[in-house]
């Protein structure tokens, strides 16, 4: 019976050597984007930090300073303006223009609407027009001298409000936004919609569920993860606000300040005040801003659907 088992432990062999080291092939498909990623990402954000700690000085060069310039920033009545204003901007353009592209996305998933391909397209498109061509074409429509806003009240007589003006160039801007990133967030919603089970569908209809009841007990429901993403995405969108205004600047230079924006404001103080300490400050307590709030909206939105 000895014998046996020895000549069955034989003919199965020694048991595989156990590995002394760390397989490093997973590493190896990491490392290209991890390298990319502290580059491209966290190098910024630490030199940011960085530079927000000094302060460049007339007299002994430049200076540590620890946290004064944070607390310049929270004293400075521009960066709170300009971060009221980018507010307010959130709170009226983003759920006018989700509503939109909701409302849309809805009426093309209905199976109801004729030339659904065409009007797909036709309001994803502005997406595709760069920002800058899309604020140049907007600011030369709201030109009261040159534009079509001048030439109606030229042929009519009348006298249109110009939207280029202190008090409604805030809103011709998001007017501008709401264009550009309708078809974007459409896109979202309508894919999220088509991935939506059929068999709730004809559940609903056995039922004798409305049109409506089916919107609100199935599609928003199902879809509630892009309507998160969506929002998020256009929150760090507002408070990143820059190209528009910077372009029409100089259509409105009475309207539009070095300050209008914190974005403009961190471009205004680094590139023709010559103060990047200051303006890494800025950036950082923006990155910190837009942080919180996009993940309070994703908390909020994960707790919803659970």
């Amino acid at each position: 019976m000895a014998t046996l088992q020895s000549a069955a432990v034989g003919r199965a062999g020694p048991p595989p050597p156990r590995r002394s080291r760390r397989s490093w092939a997973g590493w190896g498909f990491v490392a290209p984007f991890a390298l990319v990623f502290a580059l491209v990402f966290l190098a910024p954000i630490a030199y940011s930090i960085y530079l927000s700690l000094f302060q460049d000085r007339l007299i002994g060069g430049t200076t540590f300073v620890g946290l004064d310039n944070y607390q310049r920033a929270l004293d400075d009545p521009e960066f709170w303006e300009g971060l009221g204003r980018v507010t307010l901007f959130l709170a009226v353009q983003v759920p006018i223009m989700l509503g939109i592209a909701l409302l849309v996305a809805l009426a093309l998933d209905s199976g109801r609407l004729y030339g659904k391909s065409f009007f797909r397209i036709s309001i994803f498109l502005p997406y595709a027009v760069p920002a800058v061509v899309a604020t140049l074409m907007w600011g030369f429509l709201y030109g009261t001298r040159f534009g079509l806003v001048g030439d109606v009240n030229d042929a009519f007589g009348a006298e249109l409000p110009d939207p280029l003006s202190p008090d409604l160039v805030l809103a011709s801007i998001g007017n501008i936004v709401t264009w550009e990133f309708v078809g974007y967030n459409m896109l979202i919603f309508y894919a999220a919609l088509r991935v939506i089970p059929h068999s709730l569908y004809e559940a609903a209809e056995i039922d004798g569920a409305s049109q409506l009841r089916v919107i609100t007990a199935i599609k928003l429901p199902a879809i509630r993860g892009a309507l998160v993403i969506a929002t998020i995405f256009s929150i760090i969108g507002s408070f990143q606000l820059f190209n528009e205004p910077s372009i029409l600047q100089d259509l409105a230079p009475n309207a539009i300040t070095t300050s209008y924006t914190p974005n403009l404001y961190t471009y205004s103080l680094s590139f023709n005040g010559q103060q990047q300490n200051y303006s890494a400050t800025v950036a950082i307590i923006m990155g910190l801003i837009t942080m919180v709030i996009a993940y309070v909206v994703q908390l909020r939105g994960m707790r919803k659907g659970a």
